[in-house]
């Protein structure tokens, strides 16, 4: 039993208004793998026939394969004929099988040889479809977070990715003697797609590791849809492609959410980078001093008290951020006011001055320098928006 390509010029002619039925897929939607042929008779509407004997084909019946299909010839379950080329075939029973290949030959051909059968009497004769298009816009999520070791962090991150992936069936025989169900009359993406994605998502875990271990950075992720088709290509090849006939074309990562903990994590990273950067580390000092001045001249308790209490603390803190090598200071540390240099006992051990008394917390007139013309501003009666002297905004520095 095998099939014989029509002629094209014949379908248009009288020889075509001859035919007394043609078999089609029966619904071939856009998330159909394989669905059977349906008899169609070309004086009534589309449906099966009611003529004949269930699970025959007629000598002589044709074989319509539309585009991106490719048609199996079964009888008694094994695959005798098929045909990866558009057109009109012939059913004949006294030839041999055809083998229209297209452009799957050298993908089918050992599958064939694999799963053929020859000889077998004919007890059931079935057509099905295989759909050869891209099936796209499957969704995937990952269930739980995924460990992504990053080397710009230098710690283990956990994240959740979500987008879409699409397949095609690269070995039409393959699919049908591993893959699809021998109950189903229609085979769509959703009937095997648990068990895909379970082994998708084993998949994508190790694509993504393997991006991790190229050094990219976890927020780069999204934009490396190519390399993940990739990997994941390579990753499902021996499950996916060699034994079922089907790979995997495209994956698109929509979007990545981390963890809380990894989250916070990469804030607190991020934010030390920004404070090793000397301008910003300084526009930073600048911000928290203005910003101190501002609260303690609308202390309750008085302003007065609050500024020498600031001033105290700005001169203890006058080397924090001179580098990043700067030793935490203890209780018995003090900086000297002339050359900031940090000491321990009486005297500076660089320039020799004396240890600062310490000064009274009330009674005391509260001097502080401008910061753009040097001059020495008194704030007992309060921060000025101006200094008085240059008239730039006023910005203190403690008087040295």
């Amino acid at each position: 039993m095998g099939i014989i390509k029509a002629a094209t010029s014949m379908i248009s002619g009288s020889l075509a208004d001859s035919w007394l039925e043609v078999i089609e897929p029966d619904d071939l939607s856009q998330d159909t793998l394989l669905t059977s042929g349906v008899a169609v008779r070309r004086d009534d509407k589309r449906g099966s026939n009611k003529k004949g004997t269930a699970d025959f084909i007629t000598d002589g019946s044709i074989i319509h394969v539309p585009v991106n299909t490719m048609m199996l010839l079964v009888d008694g379950g094994k695959i005798i004929d098929f045909s990866a080329e558009e057109g009109y075939y012939t059913v004949s029973n006294d030839t041999a099988p055809s083998l229209f290949s297209g452009s799957l030959k050298e993908s089918i051909d050992e599958a064939f040889n694999r799963f053929k059968f020859g000889g077998v009497t004919p007890q059931k004769q079935q057509v099905f479809f295989v759909n050869l298009a891209e099936i796209k816009g499957i969704k995937f999520g990952t269930p739980s977070p995924l460990q992504y070791f990053d080397n710009f962090y230098n710690a283990e991150l956990f994240l959740r990715a979500f987008g879409n992936y699409s397949v095609k069936i690269s070995d039409p025989i393959l699919f049908y003697a591993n893959t699809a169900p021998r109950n189903l009359r229609r085979v769509t993406i959703s009937d095997i797609n648990e068990q895909f994605l379970a082994e998708f998502i084993m998949g994508l875990t190790t694509s993504i590791n393997q991006l991790s271990t190229q050094g990219v950075r976890i927020s780069y992720l999204p934009s490396k849809s190519l390399e993940l088709s990739q990997f994941m290509s390579n990753a499902l090849d021996e499950s996916w492609k060699s034994l079922r006939g089907i790979e995997v074309v495209a994956v698109a990562v929509e979007s990545i959410s981390y963890t809380d903990d990894s989250q916070n994590l990469i804030n607190m990273r991020n934010k030390g980078a920004m404070l090793g950067d000397a301008a910003i580390r300084q526009g930073f000092v600048q911000g928290s001093i203005a910003e101190g001045l501002k609260d303690a001249g609308s202390n309750p308790s008085g302003s007065a008290n609050a500024f020498v209490g600031m001033g105290v603390g700005m001169n203890a803190g006058a080397g924090l951020f001179q580098n990043n090598a700067t030793p935490q200071a203890n209780a018995n540390t003090w900086i000297c006011p002339k050359c900031n240099t940090q000491n321990t006992g009486n005297f500076c051990s660089n320039c020799g001055s004396e240890k600062p008394k310490p000064q009274a917390t009330s009674g005391v007139k509260i001097e502080m320098r401008c910061s753009s013309c040097e001059a020495i501003v008194d704030l007992s009666n309060g921060v000025p928006k101006f200094c008085p002297e240059c008239g730039q905004p006023f910005v203190a520095k403690p008087v040295e």
